[in-house]
């Protein structure tokens, strides 16, 4: 019962995974700080509806649409959509209006809704209209290399592109990297260690302000239904 993920990676560059999910018995969740916009599609009680999903800068409790099946796109880091400053979706979303459970609507054209294996074939039809745009140097610099231009100017991109600054992007994904290690039971002090966290009450306090859980809950699987695939049933 609860939240039921299947998630894969995508070979897009634009694309950062793929999801589904089930919910069962379930009406509220922790939503999960997360450093990527997306696009969700769902269905429940025979209505089919799609939304754009922002960034968003700490965990919170959230509705959930109980016996609803989702289909989920999260795009990569520094892509974003043309007519929609990312900044204006952070810690919200916009829904899309008619929705029907074969077509959606988005920046005045009509897409198809996509399932769990031809979802790159919409992001690639979205990139080729002009519709989702990206800044390379966002994601040359989350690679790790050095670009050609000052500190400023990468923050000033960062936020451009992410409606966050590249500390709070490093900050939310290290947060989610650890909670899926702890949940698949790696040792606190291995996590803290692996990812540069400063001490175990650092990283208890990171848990508690991006992902909604202490340790021991991702480990035993505590804490009510949680957004995030932390059993990482990862698909190529």
């Amino acid at each position: 019962m609860g939240l039921q993920f299947t998630t894969r990676r995508s070979d897009s560059p634009w694309v950062d995974s793929v999801w589904t999910c089930t919910s069962e018995q379930v009406t509220t969740m922790t939503s999960v700080a997360e450093a990527r916009w997306g696009l969700v599609f769902w269905e429940q009680a025979g209505r089919a509806y799609a939304s754009i999903t922002g960034p968003e800068t700490r965990t919170r409790t959230a509705p959930v649409p109980e016996g609803a099946t989702f289909t989920g796109i999260d795009f990569a880091v520094g892509t974003s959509l043309r007519a929609m400053p990312t900044a204006t979706l952070v810690d919200g979303g916009i829904g899309l209006p008619d929705t029907t459970r074969r077509t959606f609507r988005l920046d005045g054209a009509r897409w198809r809704t996509p399932g769990l294996d031809d979802a790159e074939a919409l992001v690639a039809s979205l990139v080729r209209a002009g519709i989702v745009v990206r800044d390379p140097l966002v994601a040359d610099v989350l690679r790790g290399h050095r670009p050609a231009v000052s500190g400023r100017t990468v923050e000033r991109r960062f936020r451009a592109a992410t409606g966050l600054t590249r500390g709070a992007v490093r900050q939310i994904e290290r947060a989610r990297t650890a909670a899926a290690s702890l949940a698949a039971g790696d040792p606190a002090a291995d996590v803290v260690a692996r990812l540069d966290y400063f001490d175990e009450p650092h990283l208890a306090r990171a848990l508690r302000a991006y992902v909604g859980r202490t340790a021991g809950q991702l480990r035993e699987g505590a804490g009510g239904a949680i957004g995030l695939d932390v059993d990482q049933r990862l698909t190529s």
